[in-house]
């Protein structure tokens, strides 16, 4: 996903491994390990995660024979995306590019641009910062999990150098570019506590399954929203299996993006589902503030969000300093702060923040108005008549869709490229 204007935008890729230094956390370029893969389970909205059993560690050929994904030709996706033509091209990185294609509703099979569904593919650059194991990490988890709040991956392609994965169309983008693209819409209170809510449905859900899954990557970039703005996470290439046993967290490489990484995470390298935790207080807060994490355009402590935003969440008084001016005071009061003491704990000590179960308990009494006249509005303006919003289902054949501006791409989105990074300061 990216800001919707008309030249191409590169951007680097940030879910890089931070190396701790003399200096601070310098970014380096490796590929990550492969996680066991966990067997299929289906979540209903609303209801509590159900266990999901765990089976033995899987060879890339049991991966990639899972039944659940279709095994796509090379041949198959340039159909489905006119011989990749430039037309169709809506997003591009440091990874690689993403595509709209057009299959088949039945089949799966390519289809005339209008007909069948639509989906997103990612097709990776053979030098690209996304190495083979991330995609198979990719293939893994999205293969094997499923639910409302997770994005489905239908397929993959691999065919000598060539990687690519089909994913389905998120017409809405991401939540970085509703809250930080210039011009975007404003998000009201309503969407922006129901974006809250189905992210920690997801996140509640990879964290209770019988084998632990910890995401590492959640950011406002990997929140997608279909046209009803239900959010669902996107890019497992960084998720871990959970600690197991009598182990309390997983030693590994530290991997993230600035920002949002647990500071005692970037310290140490233990990794536990309560980095995820303090990931989600980050994004809450850019929910609130409509401030990015990290923005070098401010000046002093306000570059750093948590930093800036912490002193204030837990006082009633004063938290209207830190609420976005876009949201023009359409929210209530007390919602306003039972989701900043809730954001104030997510970024606390790691061994007082609540589980994501808890988390997304709270957020579910949170009061919301109805429908405000600012979300009517929205709504209207918005809707699935949109040009570049149509349905990602269409059972006839029109006449060929609108194209989506490049750009905005229901997979990425520009991303500053990452300076030295720091642990934020608490």
């Amino acid at each position: 996903m990216g800001n919707c204007c008309g030249s191409r935008k590169k951007e680097e890729k940030s879910e890089t491994p931070l190396t701790t230094t003399s200096g601070g956390l310098n970014l380096t370029q490796s590929s990550i390990h492969s996680s066991t893969a966990l067997s299929p389970s289906v979540q209903p909205r609303g209801e509590k995660c159900r266990p999901v059993s765990l089976p033995t560690p899987r060879s890339e050929g049991d991966i990639l024979s899972s039944p659940h994904l279709k095994a796509f030709t090379y041949s198959e996706l340039k159909n489905a995306t006119r011989n990749f033509r430039n037309d169709s091209l809506i997003g591009e990185g440091g990874f690689g590019y993403v595509y709209k294609g057009w299959i088949d509703v039945q089949t799966l099979g390519p289809a005339r641009p209008g007909c069948g569904m639509v989906v997103a593919i990612k097709k990776l650059k053979p030098e690209g910062f996304q190495g083979h194991k991330e995609w198979l990490a990719e293939v893994n988890y999205l293969g094997q999990l499923h639910h409302p709040n997770l994005v489905k991956l239908i397929g993959y392609c691999l065919d000598g150098d060539n990687r690519l994965l089909v994913y389905e169309y998120m017409p809405r983008g991401s939540l970085e570019n509703h809250l930080f693209r210039r011009g975007a819409q404003p998000l009201s209170w309503a969407i922006r506590i129901k974006v809250a809510i189905g992210a920690a449905r997801g996140l509640s859900f990879l964290h209770e399954s019988e084998q632990q899954v910890i995401y590492r990557d959640f950011k406002a970039s990997n929140i997608l929203l279909d046209l009803e703005y239900n959010a669902k996470l996107s890019d497992f290439g960084l998720a871990k299996a959970g600690p197991t046993g009598d182990r309390t967290h997983v030693s590994t490489q530290v991997m993230g993006t600035q920002g949002y990484a647990a500071p005692e995470y970037i310290a140490t390298g233990r990794l536990t589902a309560r980095c995820d935790v303090y990931s989600f207080g980050v994004v809450l807060l850019e929910l609130l503030s409509g401030r990015r994490t990290v923005d070098k355009s401010k000046v002093g402590v306000e570059q750093n969000l948590v930093d800036w935003a912490k002193p204030y969440l837990r006082d009633k008084r004063k938290l209207y300093r830190i609420m976005d001016v876009k949201l023009e005071g359409q929210y209530p009061q007390k919602g306003a702060f039972m989701a900043a003491f809730l954001a104030f704990e997510c970024i606390g000590d790691a061994k007082h923040r609540p589980s994501m179960t808890e988390v997304l308990a709270r957020l579910e009494k949170i009061p919301v108005p109805k429908e405000s006249t600012a979300t009517a509005r929205q709504e209207k303006q918005f809707g699935s008549s949109s040009p570049g919003l149509r349905s990602p289902l269409q059972r006839n054949c029109p006449s060929p869709a609108v194209r989506t501006p490049r750009g905005s791409s229901p997979l990425i989105t520009p991303r500053t490229p990452p300076s030295t990074m720091r642990s934020p300061r608490h």
